[in-house]
């Protein structure tokens, strides 16, 4: 219980929780004690340098900032005094005399204004400062602009920079009145090392720091000049972060970062400025049906000049036209010829009526999306060995944790706002383990940094359980009450003594051996990953290391404990959960029990379906080549780009006998269509997505889809009818409800609870509960409730380097870019910080090239060839190659192994034996 104290505020006896300062005492009972460099959110500490927030407090000489100041029992304190009421506006007018007018203020409506009339301050009675001391707009970001005549030396962005984000880019130059503050060593804002985050621009309560989006020529603008604020969900990575999005015009003109439950307000590039995808003119605006006389099918299509392969038609025939052949195929060669793709960009209800969909109304399971290409080896491990495919924790709960392992995977970039998480615990003094064989910015943070050899993953892990074994580090109680199959294992780790693995892995014996005794004899230890884990053959193997690890250290089912999958995509976990693969039903119910689906069928009101696993991502492309598979329906995926062997998978679009294409551009997957049908983006359509943490949060429309294009559930529904499968749902609400009936993960989650709170996690134990941060604390929804080990030997990847493909290629995503580039290439502050293709090469291996950082290179592997830019990076290894895969001119999917892991039956994405040379741009 949080103990309490009594005080007096203005003559009033309240009651409050003790540790809460002056100013949240006051502003929790309605009293709005103005303030300036303090910024009631998460993650900001109170700093009291602007005096803006000054009270009176009985028998004190000396007026007190109330931010600062914490509230003790017995206190009197008075906030309007005429003392304190005057004081403060003596502070208001005393920084206005540093600001242009409001009417020439670079945000007429910024926080300083509103403080300046809650005080009772129109102008300034002081001397405005001479004109030479004020600096020169410094407009070098493409996001963002730095004016700082409006600066207050408040240090909001230097906290925001340093403490909320941790990326240490802005500091304060100079002393006194002539402080401002700087970007690395006083570089202009564009030339530093600043991720364009975005948080100081959120922070600053002057306008001295703006989106370039709300100022005009001149650098004037208003804040507070939208029509509408909508509440949504960032529609990129897995973290989810809440946003508020202000809308002028039917647009969106800026984003902001809102207190949810994954980010509590921060966001990152593609958050924050990546959202005017969605307004560029490429989004299709009507349906699509391929001319009689276009070209053979392949990436023939100019997105601006479509005419030449496509012509426009009616939602009617459109529509008639694809249900009426998807339907011809059916009833020619059977149900199994036609199959699908969904999206993990939709919502779950949409997920959920794509299975449906192909289920129901094509009676097989052969439906799949991306996560097939990004985690299902973690899923397949973590279902095999813990009984459930999400996370076991939250990442916010490494704020409870003393020791964290990152392994495969980039956060940094990937993830950059659980990463802030992640910064903030080493800042606490938590030890962090970095481990990948790509150097990292994780890698400063970090109290070990293991840069293993590629593919050593087994090894590596293998060795350190070794050392937690061999030194009697387990924790042998948890092991017995929560575990099976220990002795098994313990007797297969006895075969990979850290001074054996050392010459496999790469990583020296002593270190393994001080990673093992760091992890097992923390009191609460996480570990998280990301597809440099499971994208290998042997990435079950890989994610049955860590479940291992963590079983055998008891760190799981603890606060500050846990297994963490980082997921990829915003709704990847969502999508998974409502069944939009092949081998489960939503919730991850198997298709071969009877029971589970007479359940679905019941609820569906139609027959049976299928009781065999479907075909998997890359096994439905092979069956398209075997002539099992002629027809497609894929909605938001784009294979032509993100399968492994493209060529093989663009063949394989080419050879069916008839595609329907629905996405909201014409990706290059839409190349091949017969039928294009245009959906919404993300910031327009209602409905729930689910993040990395388990949290199912609501997005909500925040503009109209342009032109005839309609929410992707609609169309699905409308293409449900038309091949008779009588649906009848009026909006998004009426699929959740269907949903529910048959996931129990959804038990007290209701749709007016979404909309009235905006997230719940599950599992959730009542209605007026915010669900399970962590879970497993009494055991694992397996037999006897007990968690398995599962012993992983070492299996070597399947495309080894040789003399004529000499080194290792990997590939992975870049900070401002996600996923095949679809969305983010068409975001004009994303695409100008990241525009051309690019690979990574350490210096010393461009030196032996012949090629300079900038030039040239040409890449080839077994599958294929491209030539692409490169840039020199020492945290790429010597020997290795890394292809960000964002970009169709080079498209990193071109080189990349389709060999599968054999559980989750994901392809080796990140290994493949590559061959690089300088690229003669006259010979080419």
């Amino acid at each position: 219980m949080t103990d309490k104290i009594t005080l007096v505020l203005d003559g009033r006896e309240v009651e409050v929780e003790a540790g809460q300062t002056i100013w949240e005492v006051a502003n929790g009972r309605g009293l709005k004690i103005p303030h300036l460099c303090h910024k009631p959110a998460p993650g900001y500490r109170p700093d009291g340098n602007c005096r803006a927030c000054m009270v009176e407090v009985q028998g004190e000489r000396t007026l007190v900032a109330s931010c600062i100041r914490e509230a003790k029992a017995g206190m009197v304190v008075t906030t309007n005094s005429a003392r304190a009421e005057s004081a403060r506006k003596m502070v208001v007018e005393m920084l206005l005399a540093d600001q242009p007018e409001q009417a020439q203020s670079h945000d007429r409506s910024s926080h300083l204004w509103d403080m300046a009339e809650a005080n009772g301050v129109t102008h300034s009675r002081f001397p405005k400062l001479e004109r030479d001391r004020i600096p020169l707009l410094d407009d070098s970001h493409i996001a963002m602009r730095v004016n700082l005549d409006a600066c207050i030396q408040c240090g909001l962005c230097v906290r925001a920079c340093r403490e909320v984000q941790v990326n240490d880019v802005i500091g304060m130059a100079g002393r006194g009145h002539d402080a401002y503050p700087v970007f690395d060593l006083a570089d202009p804002m564009g030339d530093s090392t600043c991720v364009a985050c975005g948080e100081c621009v959120q922070a600053c309560p002057t306008g001295a720091l703006m989106p370039a989006t709300v100022l005009d020529d001149v650098q004037q603008g208003d804040s507070a000049d939208f029509d509408e604020e909508v509440k949504s969900i960032c529609p990129f990575c897995g973290v989810g972060c809440q946003v508020s999005l202000k809308v002028k015009n039917g647009k969106v003109k800026y984003v902001e970062g809102i207190n949810g439950p994954a980010n509590e307000g921060r966001l990152c590039v593609k958050g924050r400025f990546g959202f005017d995808y969605i307004h560029h003119p490429h989004r299709l605006t009507k349906p699509l049906i391929r001319r009689d006389d276009a070209p053979a099918k392949g990436l023939n299509v100019d997105p601006g000049n479509w005419q030449e392969v496509f012509r426009e038609a009616s939602w009617d025939e459109a529509l008639d036209l694809a249900a009426g052949a998807l339907k011809g195929l059916k009833d020619t060669h059977g149900g199994t010829s036609v199959a699908g793709f969904g999206s993990a960009k939709c919502t779950n209800e949409e997920a959920y009526l794509f299975q449906k969909f192909i289920r129901q109304g094509f009676g097989h399971n052969n439906v799949d999306h991306c996560t097939r290409l990004c985690h299902a080896s973690s899923v397949a491990a973590l279902i095999e060995n813990v009984g459930s495919g999400a996370v076991t924790a939250t990442f916010n709960q490494i704020e409870n944790a003393d020791v964290a392992i990152i392994i495969g995977a980039n956060p940094l970039e990937n993830h950059p706002v659980a990463a802030t998480y992640f910064k903030q615990f080493t800042k606490r003094g938590g030890k962090l383990i970095v481990m990948d064989p790509r150097g990292q910015g994780m890698k400063r943070f970090a109290t070990h940094m293991l840069q293993f050899r590629p593919g050593a993953d087994v090894s590596m892990l293998n060795a350190i359980m070794h050392v937690i074994v061999e030194e009697g580090l387990y924790d042998q109680q948890y092991i017995a009450a929560f575990t099976e199959n220990w002795e098994a294992e313990k007797k297969h780790l006895a075969q990979f003594p850290p001074e054996k693995m050392e010459g496999i892995c790469g990583v020296p014996a002593e270190t393994l051996r001080a990673v093992a005794r760091d992890f097992a004899t923390a009191k609460a230890g996480m570990i998280f990953w990301g597809m440099g884990v499971s994208q290998h053959i042997h990435g079950t193997d890989n994610s049955r290391c860590l479940i291992s690890l963590a079983l055998m250290c008891g760190h799981v089912g603890r606060p500050g404990t846990g297994l963490h999958p980082l997921r990829g995509q915003n709704n990847v976990q969502g999508a998974s959960d409502a069944g939009l693969v092949p081998m489960f039903l939503p919730d991850y119910q198997t298709v071969t029990d009877d029971g589970v689906r007479r359940a679905f069928t019941e609820v569906w009101q139609s027959g049976d379906f299928s009781n065999q696993k479907g075909l998997t991502v890359t096994e439905i492309m092979d069956a398209v080549h075997d002539d099992k598979i002629k027809g497609m329906y894929i909605l938001g995926e784009n294979p032509a780009m993100s399968d492994p062997d493209v060529e093989h998978a663009r063949d394989a679009l080419a050879k069916l006998e008839h595609l329907v294409v629905q996405d909201i551009f014409i990706t290059e997957t839409a190349n091949y269509a017969d039928v294009i049908l245009p959906a919404s983006a993300f910031y327009e359509k209602s409905g729930t997505v689910t993040n990395t943490n388990r949290q199912v949060q609501m997005g909500r429309p925040a503009v109209t889809p342009p032109g005839e294009a309609r929410e992707d559930w609609a169309i699905t529904v409308e293409l449900a009818n038309r091949i008779g499968l009588d649906w009848s749902y009026d909006s998004p609400a009426d699929v959740f409800a269907e949903m529910k009936v048959n996931m129990r993960s959804l038990d007290n989650i209701t749709w007016e609870r979404l909309e009235r709170e905006g997230a719940v996690t599950y599992p959730c134990k009542g209605p007026d509960q915010p669900g399970e941060s962590v879970v497993f604390g009494d055991g694992f929804p397996r037999p006897e409730g007990r968690a398995k080990f599962t012993p992983a030997a070492i299996i070597p990847p399947d495309d080894v380097p040789d003399a004529e493909y000499p080194m290792i290629l990997t590939t992975g995503r870049q900070l401002e870019h996600w996923h095949t580039g679809s969305m983010t290439r068409r975001a004009s502050v994303l695409d100008a910080v990241e525009p051309e293709a690019n690979c990574s090469m350490h210096p010393a291996t461009l030196r032996k090239l012949g090629v300079e950082p900038g030039g040239m290179v040409r890449l080839s592997t077994k599958r294929g060839s491209i030539r692409i830019m490169a840039r020199a990076d020492r945290a790429v290894a010597p020997d290795m190659v890394f292809l960000p895969f964002a970009y169709v001119e080079a498209a990193a999917n071109i080189l990349t192994n389709p060999a599968v892991d054999p559980y989750g039956k994901i392809p080796e994405f990140k290994f493949s034996a590559v061959k690089v040379e300088a690229a003669n741009i006259a010979a080419e």
